[in-house]
């Protein structure tokens, strides 16, 4: 059977504007609950009948998803955000330049790589146990790009602008344990203010 992974970004935090925020937490904005809202919305319109649900142990990551659908769901360590090390809380002023590659494991985070290979561990074993066609994952930002990163081989789809708050990734899971990204989907927040491109 072959299966929808519908991998999302959080909403719109407050350490989203103003803090490096990995696996440090911070709660949604007003902003971010609507997004999160419209989010949901998306699902409906398009008739997505949703049958299982993840997230990280985050809480902006469980309060998105929970505006999302009323699913009983389980929260996954794996599906965490980036590490940042002792950067995590710090001014976003502090952050390097991208790609970041090794630059915060000098600081007790993680590697790119780390981060890239802990996602897609984390979503294979995952959607292999899966027993819904249609599954919800609520993450963040640098893990969503990097789980992206690693399939970009098996898809046609590029990367326009970047992923926002309660942007959709739609990716195809086949029998043979490949993901192949379907869709790109980033809501119009015309609106809404306050939204940032932070993790």
């Amino acid at each position: 059977m072959v299966k929808t992974l519908y991998l999302m970004r959080h909403g719109e935090t407050l350490f989203n504007q103003l803090k490096i925020q990995g696996w440090c937490d911070s709660p949604l904005t007003a902003v971010g609950f609507k997004q999160a809202e419209i989010a949901g919305n998306y699902f409906k319109k398009h008739g997505i009948f949703l049958e299982e649900a993840y997230c990280s142990t985050s809480e902006r990551a469980c309060d998105t998803l929970e505006q999302v659908t009323t699913l009983p769901y389980q929260r996954i360590k794996g599906l965490r955000e980036w590490h940042f090390g002792r950067f995590e809380g710090e001014g976003e002023f502090l952050n390097p330049p991208l790609p970041y590659g090794d630059f915060f494991v000098e600081y007790g985070g993680e590697s790119e790589s780390q981060v890239r290979q802990r996602i897609v561990d984390t979503l294979q074993q995952l959607m292999e146990n899966a027993k819904g066609k249609n599954v919800l994952v609520v993450s963040h930002g640098g893990s969503c790009r990097q789980f992206m990163r690693y399939w970009q081989h098996n898809t046609s789809i590029d990367q326009q602008e970047p992923l926002r708050n309660c942007c959709i990734l739609k990716f195809s899971f086949s029998d043979e344990g490949t993901f192949k990204l379907l869709q790109i989907i980033n809501h119009d927040f015309t609106g809404l203010t306050g939204e940032r491109s932070g993790q």
